[in-house]
């Protein structure tokens, strides 16, 4: 039998990946300061601005952990990724027209829209999650 080559993950790649853990985590804190600023609107946005926050939290933790499925190279784990920063995207939408962290939260969609890019984008990174894919069904 022999061992798998290893395969030098590509630059690009490599740097989504840094990308995904830098946004997941600034996306958590987005989402707290979102679930804070409940206290700053009027009664009736109070439920969707918190509803907001605590979905731009939980995808904010799941995009961290899905960089590290990311890094070994799970084409599914691309697509969630990508699932789960195009919701993020809308909530943010959302929370832009609710709350007044318009700068902060544009920054944060584009970050979100730069992930999404570096992701499915460079021709480097496509062949990295298909050969990952290939490989993987040829191992067995």
């Amino acid at each position: 039998m022999t061992p798998p080559t290893q395969v030098r993950r590509p630059v690009a790649v490599t740097v989504a990946i840094v990308l995904v853990y830098i946004g997941g985590l600034l996306n958590t804190a987005l989402g707290v300061l979102v679930l804070l600023s409940r206290y700053e609107v009027s009664a009736d946005l109070v439920l969707p601005v918190s509803l907001v926050g605590a979905a731009t939290i939980l995808l904010g933790l799941l995009t961290v952990a899905g960089g590290s499925a990311l890094s070994r190279g799970s084409r599914l784990a691309r697509i969630i990724l990508t699932a789960y920063l195009s919701v993020l995207v809308v909530l943010q939408a959302v929370a832009m027209a609710l709350t007044e962290l318009d700068p902060i939260l544009t920054v944060a969609l584009i970050a979100a829209l730069a992930v999404i890019a570096a992701l499915w984008i460079p021709r480097a990174a496509r062949r990295y999650f298909t050969r990952a894919a290939v490989e993987a069904t040829t191992i067995v």
